[in-house]
């Protein structure tokens, strides 16, 4: 068994977000492309030496405060409690491990930053403990922790449908530089679904590439994140930021993640993107620029 093991969760990104549909069950339906930057928050695992498969969780980092003491709705636990469940009576013979979160992604902000906790520590403790999960089993377990888990498992650029759990690839992604922005405000998934008005939109045809920036703003132009208007509607300083990014030197599209608040804007070069960094930093928002975070590696 491996002693120790460091996974990156990679910020998750919406490019566009379509609302498809709504369960008998209640669930939406969603299309969406996400990509993943390079902010991350990062999980080490190490193997410890009782016995019984006990996950001891340890958080620190910059957004690591509003998650201490909520163990029993901590994702990371959660991922390391559903491979106890499924070892069954031989989780009893697994080594109990312990794990410390540099939580450094701002928590309810729309970029998946507990479901990418998740996925990652998933990844450790099946590395851990040397356990062999079915590509099947593992997405159906990252789904009962969350409908953005799977996306999360292997960090590439996805096209995700259903309520998350259809995975297929996304479009080759032409370089650009990224920049994200969050004005400090958590927002409620619930709340956004609550407050948006208005029916379903289909899925859009997509190319299979995009050889330029300007092709892929040109296709996201005419796509949309249909939580926006809610989200704006519950946080209305959203509005605020995305105003501020699109006036940023060299912004060539912005737009909310996911049901926010984080917003994301689209550059030509990571250093065009960090370049614009000052023109938007305002007191209280956290702001990140640089690359996307692609085929396991920064692009």
């Amino acid at each position: 068994m491996t002693a120790t093991q460091s996974e990156s969760a990679h910020a998750k990104i919406n490019l566009y977000l379509h609302v498809t549909g709504r369960r008998a069950d209640g669930y939406h339906l969603l299309d969406s492309v996400a990509v993943f930057a390079g902010a991350a928050d990062v999980l080490e695992v190490e193997v410890a030496q009782a016995r019984g498969a006990a996950l001891d969780l340890r958080i620190d980092g910059m957004f690591g405060a509003g998650l201490r003491g909520d163990d029993a709705t901590n994702l990371v636990i959660r991922a390391a409690d559903a491979l106890r469940a499924r070892a069954g009576a031989g989780a009893d013979a697994l080594p109990s491990l312990a794990a410390v979160l540099h939580k450094d992604l701002p928590v309810a902000s729309g970029i998946g930053g507990g479901s990418a906790d998740a996925a990652a520590a998933l990844r450790s403790v099946m590395k851990s403990w040397d356990m062999t999960v079915p590509r099947a089993e593992l997405v159906e377990i990252a789904t009962s922790l969350g409908a953005d888990v799977p996306v999360c498992l292997d960090q590439v650029p996805t096209r995700m449908s259903g309520i998350g759990e259809i995975l297929r690839p996304a479009p080759v992604l032409p370089q650009c530089g990224m920049m994200l922005v969050n004005c400090g405000m958590s927002v409620s998934t619930p709340a956004v679904f609550r407050a948006r008005q208005g029916g379903f939109r289909p899925a859009p045809d997509l190319p299979a590439r995009w050889e330029t920036l300007s092709q892929m703003v040109e296709t996201l132009s005419e796509l949309s994140n249909d939580l926006e208007d809610a989200a704006c509607a519950v946080c209305p300083t959203i509005r605020e930021v995305l105003s501020v990014m699109r006036a940023a030197p060299g912004c060539r599209f912005a737009r909310m993640s996911g049901s926010g608040a984080t917003c994301f804007a689209l550059f030509d070069s990571p250093q065009a993107a960090e370049l614009a960094q000052d023109a938007v930093a305002r007191p209280g928002w956290w702001v990140w620029a640089g690359d996307l975070y692609r085929d396991g590696r920064a692009a």
